[in-house]
Parts: C-alpha cells; structure tokens; sequence
C-alpha cells in the first residue's frame, strides 16, 4: 500500500512539472510572437526608390565640391556607398535598367530586353510599357471629361514585364495595405518601378499640356491631390530663363559653354547660358521644353512631395513606397553631353531638389524612420567627337552602311536577300521560315553572319543566339549579353561595338553598350536599417531588390537573380 504522504508527493511533482510544462510553452509562444514582430518593429515606415537616368559614377566624385551636405553627400556621408557597382547585362538603356533594379533580374529573366524591340511573334516594333488595353487618364477630351481619350500617352501597363518587383512583393506581404506610389517624367520610369500592384504611377505629359496622367490600368480618374497639383502655377513658374545656379567660373569640372559638342534647343544659336527658355518655348514643343532642363527634376520633386501628403506615405506602421526616377538627367545628357556645363548644373540642381526631398521626409516621416536608395538605370559615353579631338579611340557607327554592306553579302552567299527581318538594338532578327525553306542550317547562317559583321572596323565582338543558349558565361563581355538575352524575346546574332564607339548624333552623349562607361553607376543606400560605410567589392544592379527584401523581411521578386549585400544591412 502506498501512503498519503507519497500521494502528497506525486501531486506536488506532477503541478511542478505541468507549471513548468505551461511555462514554457507560454515562454515559446512570446517567443515566437517576438520572432514575428521583428521584422515589423525594424521595418522603415517608408521605403524611396530613387533611380536618376543616365547618372555616371564619377557624377558623385566631380561635382562633390558643388554638392551641399543634404542631398548626395547625406547620402554617401550617412550611408552606405557600393562604388564599384555595375549592369551586368546590355542594353543599358532605361527600360531594362529600371526593371532591373526593381525585379532583382536582368532582361533574361523579366523580359524587358530594351525601350523598344523586335516583336517575333507580331512581326512589329514594341514599347516596352505600351498597352493598348487601356486608357489615359488625365487628358480631357470631349468624349469624356475624365478619362481623356485624345492622347495615346496613358495607353500604359507593366504587362511585358514577365515577374514580379520588390514593390509587388512588398504589396503581397501587406495583404495589398502598403501603399505603392511611382512618379516620373518618363513613362516607363514610373510604371515599371511600380511593378503589376502599384496603387497608381503617374508620369509627365509635355507639349500644351504640362499635366501629370496616368492610366486606367491604375484607376478611371486622378485623385484629388493631383488635380489640383495640375490646377494649380507649380509647372508654370519654372517656364523661365535657365542659368547656372552657381557663378559659371567656378565649374571648373566641365568643358568651356561654348563647344561644338554640345545639341542646341531649336531657336538657338550657340549652346550657351543663359538658355531663354520663354523665348524658346513654341519651337521646342512648350513643356517638353522643361524636360531638357534641371526645371523637370524640380517639378518632379514638388509633384512627389505632394504625393508624400495626397497618399499620406509612411504615416503609419505598414511600411509604404515611393519609387522616383529623375529623367532631365537623361535628357540633358543626350542633349548636352557628359562633359557640359549644362550637365554640370543640372546635378548642383538635383542636389538641391534632394535637399527638399530628404528634410520633409525628416519632418514628415521622421529621421531614422524611412530608408533610401539612390541609383541610375545606366550611365553614359563621353562624346566621341570630344575624345577623337583628345587623340582617344572612339568614333560613329555607319548603321545604314553596315546594314547595305551585310544585305550585299547575303544576296550573294544564299542568293536571297529576304535573311533579315529586323535590325534593330545591335541586334539582327532573322526570318527563320525563309531560312528553313532554303534548307539552310540556322546555326551556320547565324555563325557566317557573325563573322561578316566582325570585320567590320567597328565591332568588338559579335555572338549567335546560339552561343547565348549553349554556353554558361561567368565574366566579362560575353556574360554581360548573355544576361541582357532573353530566349522569347532576343535576336539571333548580338553585336558589340568597339570601345567608343557609337550610332548616335554627333552632340551629345548616349548609352547602351556593354562598356563600362555605361554600366558603372552609383548605389547608395541610407537610413533606417542601413550600416553607415562603403565597398569596394562589386556589386551588381540586381543585388537592390534581394537587400530592400531582406531589409523588410519579405520574399524576393520571383525573378531574382541577385543577391543581398549584406554590408549594407545592420
């Protein structure tokens, strides 16, 4: 028989180890609350994407004199500098360059191989963010006073975008709460970025109108906020003389006003300040005028300040998105080119306008409580004529020359002229039909092609569709194409000019090429869960998005190619 006393004994253990037992479970429990709720205490209330087209590198480095201590140098000072950070696929051009930033991916995974391309299966050249399905919205017309029908400006949709973005991802871990607002001068500098989820992106339309639009892709009419922006003098005022912020003299990091490298406005005649932006106004199609000035940085840094307070950004604990891409930047640079005065003064500006933008954010949102990056979708070519004048290899490309030369040559190896349907993107397309039918090898007529284009003085390399598709290229030129290759939607023989050289006007500058004048960019990051420093360690343009996913704590784009960069992060 068992006594009380051992009864006594076995209750006691029994409520010791079930107290225990309970204990630990709730410990577990808080535990596992705690793990859950990190990633939302530490995550900023606002993420600010900002993309300035066509920024170089070296932009940080030679204006920094210029710069005050609040906008790039806040930035670069505060934050964390990658300043060996490249494209690693051609083109580089702001279609594929935007989506490379925001999708984690080059133009092999999300599709977007160019601003325009070759279409294969509708036989026809396509806008990267085109869609007929729908309508502008903002444009009035007499049809409808809403959704304005006379202008082909709105017929936009993310849809040749073939995965998701970090703003998509950030949409889906919200349960469609964080909001997504994108804002450019360009189209597809909003779009984009914005992803297939975006509340609304809206962009610039110039000419007579000087309104900020959309789509109905996004919504059937502008909200409030921005029918007043559009109501109100904002755009107007900078409908004025443009002259360098600062004394003239003191650029000393750029080339005399007066040079023959340089476009010129229409109505002008030396590309010189002060620019008589009213004077030349009916001649340069009005408020398009303002793009090719620092004026469309400023209008599109009031119009994302307004966008700031009209969507009430980053005023509560879900975290939200503002995606900014800066276009004037590009604009200047073709006009003016990478060494002007012009281009010099248009990132004093910018500057500035980054200035506004940082100490409302500070004021608004709070310092500590949102986080930024700072790219480009590309950089740029000094300007040929300069760099020849400076006994330094670089020259034009004769596009219409090669392309009779190339049509000559296959009247007369195959007896047919009718190869090549499409030249376009330093890409050749061929009628693979005809091919077939002339009982031709695909990949030799590819290889023969390659060859005759590669001695041409002007190539540095020419690749084949099938070199893209059986090889696994690590470094390099050749990794560059085969990343900007996508297998639906590329050519079938992929040139690469030498070094300098170009298809462009004789002013200005441009980009594209896989040379690394095009692909070296800033990348910056500050803020809330950024560790102050900088690299020196490559970093590639699809390792943002993975390091803004990591940052919040939500899944990458779906087309992730690139990695986090974990020294960013604190």
């Amino acid at each position: 028989m068992f006594s009380k006393g051992f009864f006594t004994y076995i209750l006691i253990v029994s409520f010791v180890l079930n107290s225990s037992e309970a204990l630990s479970q709730r410990r577990a429990k808080e535990s596992d609350k705690t793990e859950i709720a990190v990633p939302l205490m530490t995550s900023p209330k606002l993420v600010v994407g900002i993309v300035v087209d066509q920024m170089r590198y070296d932009y940080l480095t030679r204006f920094w004199n210029h710069y005050g201590d609040d906008g790039f140098k806040r930035l670069v000072n505060e934050g964390f500098n990658c300043k060996n950070n490249h494209f690693n696929y051609a083109p580089t051009s702001t279609g594929p360059g935007h989506a490379s930033v925001y999708t984690g991916a080059t133009p092999a995974a999300h599709g977007i191989i160019g601003n325009n391309w070759y279409d294969k299966e509708i036989d026809k050249l396509v806008y990267c963010a085109s869609d007929d399905s729908y309508e502008t919205v903002g444009v009035i017309s007499e049809a409808d006073e809403t959704v304005g029908m006379i202008s082909e400006a709105g017929k936009m949709s993310p849809h040749r975008m073939t995965v998701t973005t970090i703003t998509d991802q950030l949409r889906l871990h919200t349960q469609m709460k964080g909001k997504v607002i994108a804002v450019a001068l360009k189209d597809r500098g909003a779009v984009i970025p914005g992803g297939h989820t975006a509340n609304a992106a809206y962009w610039f339309l110039g000419g007579g109108e000087g309104k900020w639009i959309s789509s109905t892709y996004y919504m059937e009419s502008l909200p409030k906020w921005v029918v007043d922006f559009n109501s109100s003098n904002v755009v107007q005022k900078y409908k004025k003389p443009w002259n360098t912020i600062e004394d003239i003299t003191t650029y000393v990091e750029s080339s005399p006003d007066n040079n023959s490298y340089e476009g010129l406005y229409s109505g002008e005649s030396a590309p010189v300040f002060p620019h008589d932006l009213p004077g030349l106004w009916d001649k340069n199609s009005q408020y398009e005028l303002l793009k090719v000035s620092p004026f469309g940085n400023s209008i599109t840094t009031d119009f994302a300040l307004e966008a700031l307070k009209g969507e009430q950004l980053g005023t509560d604990d879900i975290t939200d998105f503002l995606a900014i891409s800066f276009s004037s930047t590009d604009y200047v640079g073709h006009w003016f080119g990478v060494n002007s005065k012009e281009i010099q003064d248009t990132y004093i500006r910018l500057d500035r306008d980054l200035e506004r933008l940082f100490k409302y954010l500070d004021t608004k949102v709070g310092k500590g409580e949102y986080t930024v990056f700072l790219t480009a979708d590309h950089g740029a070519i000094n300007v040929p004529a300069y760099l020849n004048d400076q006994k330094i290899p670089a020259g034009y490309l004769n596009r219409s020359e090669m392309q009779a030369k190339l049509a000559e040559f296959i009247k007369y190896k195959y007896g047919s002229a009718e190869l090549i349907k499409n030249y376009s993107n330093n890409q050749l397309f061929l009628d693979h039909m005809v091919i077939q039918n002339l009982d031709l090898s695909l990949k030799e007529v590819q290889e023969t092609l390659a060859d005759e284009l590669l001695s041409s003085s002007d190539m540095a390399k020419v690749y084949t569709a099938y070199q893209m598709r059986n090889n696994e290229y690590t470094s390099g030129i050749p990794y560059i194409i085969q990343n900007g290759y996508n297998m639906k939607r590329s050519g079938d023989v992929l040139m690469v000019p030498k070094p300098g050289s170009i298809d462009y006007s004789k002013t200005g500058s441009t980009h594209g090429s896989a040379q690394i004048y095009d692909t070296h960019t800033p990348l910056l990051f500050y803020g809330k869960g950024i560790k102050p420093g900088s690299t020196l360690v490559r970093t590639e343009i699809p390792d943002i998005a993975p390091t803004i996913a990591t940052l919040l704590g939500i899944a990458f784009p779906n087309g992730t190619t690139g990695k986090p960069i974990t020294a960013v992060l604190e």
